[in-house]
């Protein structure tokens, strides 16, 4: 992907959905300073909620993933899947997870950077359709979460870890004019409906996966096809093979926070 300098006053964000597994991650941190060059990125955001062997994030990832260039990660339900994790958010505000956890969760679910460009915060939130575990309401979080934020910077973006695509939508229009951008994740599978919102507000369904190409969902193709063929248990494994970095790449007045711009990020990345 190869993009002009934004014009002054514009920053630009960079969002790479769900990576996973070792190939995944592999691809993100080989293509996140390439990418950061060729299509002149401000602000560089990740999911890595599968990037420890598909399920979790492990803190030694974290820091291999903000060394190539990311600012901030996010997650969503497989957050604690790695124990190890707990402990480092405690002390590492960059690694997000969902803002609608109750009071007293590990960790935190947004963060404001100070950039060249001026601050940049983050949201990540989970839904509650199809998903567990059940969270407090992830309309009414955000909501106010994004009015405190704005008091700071009107540069707000969203990670809205969610199932349903009528959720993820629903929170595009919830949040239009009130945060930069919205940007759904957990499915995998990238959508082609980006767009800005009447009020300025971008918005894509999920922005996919940074992952194997030839698998489902990033898992290996068989034992997948195995559980459904017999509908009995089948383990999975992290898929190989060349990888498909998905994601978003969003233009931001940095004065007024609405969206000037979103383009779908697909780039294929193959070992080097």
């Amino acid at each position: 992907m190869k993009l002009s300098p934004p014009p002054p006053g514009v920053i630009r964000l960079l969002f790479l959905g769900d990576i996973f597994g070792d190939p995944g991650r592999r691809a993100v941190i080989d293509l996140i300073p390439k990418l950061k060059e060729s299509a002149a990125i401000d602000f560089v955001i990740v999911n890595a909620e599968n990037s420890a062997g598909g399920r979790g994030v492990t803190p030694k990832i974290a820091i291999a993933l903000m060394r190539a260039g990311a600012a901030v990660i996010t997650s969503g339900d497989h957050i604690w899947d790695q124990s190890e994790i707990i402990d480092y958010m405690a002390g590492e505000p960059r690694m997000l997870r969902p803002l609608n956890y109750p009071p007293g969760t590990p960790g935190q679910g947004s963060v404001i950077l100070e950039t060249a460009k001026g601050k940049v915060a983050v949201m990540n939130a989970q839904g509650r359709t199809f998903t567990n575990p059940p969270l407090e309401n992830p309309f009414l979080a955000t909501a106010a979460e994004a009015a405190r934020l704005r008091e700071e910077t009107p540069v707000i973006f969203l990670d809205f870890h969610a199932e349903a695509t009528s959720e993820k939508i629903a929170m595009g229009w919830h949040l239009d004019g009130v945060v930069s951008a919205v940007v759904g994740t957990h499915t995998h599978v990238q959508t082609a409906d980006e767009r800005i919102l009447p009020n300025g507000t971008a918005h894509l369904t999920d922005a996919g996966m940074c992952g194997p190409e030839d698998s489902v969902i990033g898992s290996r193709v068989e034992p997948v096809l195995q559980r459904f063929r017999t509908s009995m248990p089948a383990r999975f494994f992290v898929a190989q093979g060349p990888v498909r970095v998905s994601g978003a790449c969003i233009d931001v007045d940095t004065t007024t926070g609405r969206a000037l711009s979103i383009i779908r990020v697909s780039e294929r990345w193959s070992e080097p």
